[in-house]
């Protein structure tokens, strides 16, 4: 590239209605060079996910309009490529096993934020 600039490893969604969380994500994905939407419900999601083509999504479980794993469902379904990552505190092998059912990763909070930015890179 010319003068240097690198490009882009990516669009990034992330699905977090914890503002400060949001915002961590939000500015670590940043620095790591990746386009960021931040959305705080599932209904802003959906219409983030339909106005854009994010490449992955950082999904939280519990969001006050919905099911984060029935986000993931929906999304898979609209977006087959697009990789899905759980960010929960829930930590049951329960709940880790059945969203790993469709999801391509799940990560606990409280999280390491180099282990978040590895995993959507990987």
């Amino acid at each position: 590239m010319a003068g240097g600039e690198t490009r882009s490893p990516g669009t990034v969604l992330v699905v977090e209605d914890e503002e400060s969380i949001a915002d961590v994500l939000a500015i670590a994905l940043r620095y790591h060079r990746f386009e960021v939407m931040v959305a705080g419900s599932v209904r802003e999601a959906l219409a983030l996910t339909d106005r854009t083509r994010p490449d992955a999504a950082l999904l939280d479980v519990m969001l006050p309009d919905g099911d984060g794993r029935a986000l993931g469902r929906e999304l898979r379904e609209r977006r087959p490529d697009l990789a899905l990552v759980f960010l929960t505190a829930r930590d049951s092998p329960a709940e880790i096993v059945g969203a790993l059912g469709f999801g391509d990763d799940y990560i606990t909070k409280p999280f390491n934020i180099d282990e978040v930015v590895a995993r959507i890179t990987a």
